[in-house]
């Protein structure tokens, strides 16, 4: 007899436990004991591999140097971050995938970007297996800042747009110009 497939009440209680593993900064076998053993599993968080260690490469199975339990080692020691949440739940049962949005507030913690943080929305797909675990695990995430993090220039980059922004209704221009 065929298993039935999780419904979407069972979908989205597993992305929400991975989500609040990961916000809770739970260790690295937590988070990987939400992920499927009956099928092959990745993790991939797109973007310019140049730009961090974690980003651009498929991380697949659950151990070895390529592995979902590396990508998850990259992060820890890379970053940090606080305030996580999670809203805007998206579930496909047919597709056994769930899409969410995240917010939090990131920091980098080593190199010549340690200690430069950013605010950042950054969106999960996940897919699942017929018991509801993770098999794949995508991210889009704001890349620009993590590598500007990473070489120290993040702040200067926040602070240099703050000076050139204008203030709501204060155009800076003090001629008129007329079409």
């Amino acid at each position: 007899m065929a298993q039935r497939a999780p419904t979407r009440d069972q979908l989205l209680q597993s992305a929400q436990a991975l989500c609040d593993a990961f916000a809770a900064k739970a260790d690295i076998d937590t988070l990987i004991s939400h992920f499927s053993t009956t099928h092959q599993i990745s993790a991939v968080e797109h973007g310019l591999p140049a730009l961090a260690p974690f980003l651009g490469r498929t991380f697949s199975g659950r151990t070895g140097t390529e592995s979902v339990a590396s990508y998850f080692e990259l992060l820890q020691q890379h970053l940090t971050y606080e305030g996580m949440s999670f809203g805007t739940w998206v579930v496909d049962a047919e597709a056994q995938r769930v899409s969410v949005k995240g917010r939090a507030k990131f920091t980098w913690t080593e190199g010549d970007g340690k200690g430069q943080s950013w605010d950042e929305q950054f969106a999960y797909i996940l897919d699942f297996d017929q018991d509801a675990k993770i098999t794949d695990y995508q991210v889009w995430a704001d890349s620009g800042a993590a590598y500007l993090a990473r070489r120290g220039e993040l702040s200067k980059v926040i602070e240099s747009s703050k000076l050139d922004s204008p203030l709501p209704g204060d155009d800076r221009s003090d001629k008129t110009v007329v079409g």
